[in-house]
């Protein structure tokens, strides 16, 4: 049946709850082109004053899937198993855990985004090496599964189209911070991917969209619950992101770092969290006979899967990565314990280096980025390395020396930092 944008609007703007089917026709509308830009942005407003209950979340998930295709890997023969992260600085764990847990027994189809602002994007980092292919087809994504056990690419255009129009508009009405919408818009296209197991990484600190843990443990179990009501095995982890993960910011600074660790080496966080999010993927796929993923590191399968998983999608893992023109070095300034270095300054001066955008359609540089001499909780000495900077324009180094100020702090006091794993959060 048919409704008018009008009703359901004020229905939601008194404050009360929209039924099954004005959630189908609104979304399906929408998505039509049938109810307005305005009109929509009016009840998108309404939604993030008035929230949701969990029974209008997940009705609202459902029609953006449905708005789409859904992708199928029941040809597969072996479990299924994603992960999403909410984002922040320096983390590059998709890159070396989808093959570490491919080597492990599970097939890992992960679409990914790129990035925008100071969050960096899987994809932005993986085109760093070159000839490696975001964009494939659902047969070539089934063809690099079946080949390498893992694939990481873009999403299609068919997957949740609701979501991408409702997103932009979200982007520019000031209502991308309502936690329904949000857990919606990630849990429609994960869902819609066809995984038959997701764990989630929730991110909360200065770096992360969710600045504090009560807001981000609020959306893990939104989507949690959304997980779950679809049928889905899913699992939160909500983890620290306060201060960078790893020593590196920027593409195929990242990348690096990733490989390091499928070398068996590695910053000791990035290490640990890589490992903690195979377990749980492994765990929720119920993969039998499922391999170890620290044996997985040292043992070398982990760096193969990895490099199949690169030449099936075109790239060398073999060719040097991109380097930038121009480096900066920032010294300690005293001598004594780094007690902070915060996520968003890092993650705004590697943006204004080149490493990220501003806009989607704005070009990234492969080789910018931060390099970080010291995590905090380290004992730094007045004038050594603190952090070096790169760009391909040594006139980027100004703006990002501006971002960075305050960005850090040395002295005696011990630290006040987040555990690197906070809580974990499941049905």
């Amino acid at each position: 049946m048919g409704f008018d944008a009008i009703e359901v609007i004020t229905v939601k703007r008194d404050r009360g709850e929209l039924s099954t089917a004005q959630i189908d026709w609104v979304i399906g509308a929408y998505t039509r082109g049938e109810v307005a830009d305005e009109q929509m942005s009016a009840l998108l407003m309404a939604i993030l004053l008035n929230g949701m209950n969990r029974r209008e979340i997940a009705d609202w998930t459902q029609a953006m899937i449905r708005s789409g295709e859904r992708m199928d890997w029941s040809s597969l023969d072996r479990p299924t198993a994603d992960k999403h992260s909410t984002g922040g600085v320096g983390d590059k764990i998709t890159l070396p855990l989808a093959p570490l847990v491919a080597a492990c027994g599970a097939y890992v189809p992960q679409l990914s985004g790129r990035g925008l602002g100071h969050t960096g994007g899987t994809l932005d980092k993986l085109e760093s090496i070159p000839g490696w292919r975001a964009s494939l087809s659902n047969d070539e994504m089934l063809a690099v599964i079946r080949s390498a056990g893992a694939v990481v690419c873009a999403a299609g255009a068919g997957l949740a189209p609701a979501d991408k129009k409702l997103y932009a508009l979200r982007d520019v009405t000031g209502t991308v911070e309502s936690i329904p919408l949000i857990a919606s818009s990630i849990m429609s296209k994960k869902i819609a991917e066809g995984t038959g197991s997701l764990v989630l990484d929730v991110k909360a600190g200065s770096g992360a969209f969710m600045k504090n843990v009560d807001d981000a443990r609020e959306l893990a179990r939104t989507m949690v619950e959304l997980g779950t009501d679809a049928g889905v095995r899913t699992v939160a982890l909500l983890t620290a992101m306060d201060r960078p993960l790893g020593l590196k910011v920027g593409n195929a600074l990242e990348v690096e770092e990733a490989v390091e660790v499928l070398a068996g080496g590695g910053p000791a966080d990035v290490v640990e969290l890589t490992v903690r999010l195979a377990r749980e993927m492994l765990e929720a796929a119920a993969v039998p006979g499922a391999g170890d993923p620290e044996e997985a590191l040292k043992d070398g399968s982990a760096m193969d899967a990895w490099r199949r998983m690169i030449v099936a999608q075109g790239g060398d893992p073999d060719a040097p990565l991109p380097t930038a023109a121009e480096s900066a070095v920032v010294v300690a300034p005293a001598s004594g314990t780094l007690r902070t270095l915060d996520a968003l300054k890092v993650g705004v001066a590697a943006w204004r280096l080149g490493a990220g955008r501003a806009r989607k359609e704005d070009p990234v540089s492969a080789g910018a980025g931060i390099v970080l001499h010291a995590k905090p909780g380290e004992t730094v000495r007045a004038g050594a390395p603190l952090m070096t900077l790169y760009a391909d324009e040594a006139a980027r180094f100004d703006r990002a020396l501006q971002a960075l100020e305050g960005a850090y702090e040395i002295g005696e006091d011990g630290l006040d930092l987040l555990p690197l794993v906070i809580d974990r959060l499941t049905a």
